[in-house]
């Protein structure tokens, strides 16, 4: 991977562009009132979360998602390393300013290598101000704090609730779901539309 570089954050005008106009809400994207609610279980560290995100992630974020018919939840299932806790409690951080989301999408547009070193206090930093965090020293406050770190933990034990074991996995929950219903990893972002649907 050629990112992971502080000084040379990319993608920020790609990621308001995908995610302007869109309400969010802690790591919620979406209009409240939507009645399907799709999670994530993603590793901000994961390549593989990354290229989902800006392939079939970035397609129903601009089809049912911009239409208000499903909400995205993203919850940070900390798999590869400690470097995951920290981005995910950075993450939370963000959403608790409103930019939950677009912190995800701009970590994944710069992401390094797995456990390479890269998610120092400069990088998630410098992804937060990119992102539109409007109170640094609050979110630094925030990301450190236990009950945000507590957060990271919980969502790590609700994944394996629903078996999953990789990322990224995901789960569905609206009118037709009994609860929320694992849909493992989706193949296409046409058969996450067909389970919004």
């Amino acid at each position: 991977s050629e990112g992971g570089d502080a000084g040379s954050i990319e993608g920020a005008g790609e990621v308001d562009r995908l995610l302007g106009g869109i309400p969010q809400r802690g790591m919620v994207l979406g209009e409240p009132a939507a009645k399907v609610v799709l999670v994530e279980f993603g590793d901000l560290q994961c390549p593989v979360c990354k290229g989902y995100a800006e392939d079939q992630l970035r397609q129903v974020i601009e089809g049912p998602v911009r239409r208000g018919e499903a909400r995205l939840d993203f919850r940070n299932y900390t798999i590869i390393g400690d470097e995951s806790i920290a981005a995910g409690a950075a993450a939370i951080a963000a959403g608790r300013q409103g930019r939950g989301w677009g912190f995800v999408e701009l970590f994944y547009r710069n992401q390094g290598a797995e456990q390479s070193g890269y998610v120092t206090d400069e990088f998630l930093t410098a992804i937060a101000r990119a992102a539109g965090v409007p109170d640094i020293p609050a979110w630094n406050r925030t990301r450190a704090s236990r009950a945000v770190l507590a957060e990271v933990d919980e969502t790590n034990a609700e994944a394996q609730e629903l078996d999953f074991t990789g990322t990224p996995s995901f789960a569905i929950e609206g009118p037709g779901t009994d609860g929320l219903e694992a849909l493992g990893t989706p193949g296409s972002a046409g058969d996450l539309e067909s389970a919004i649907e």
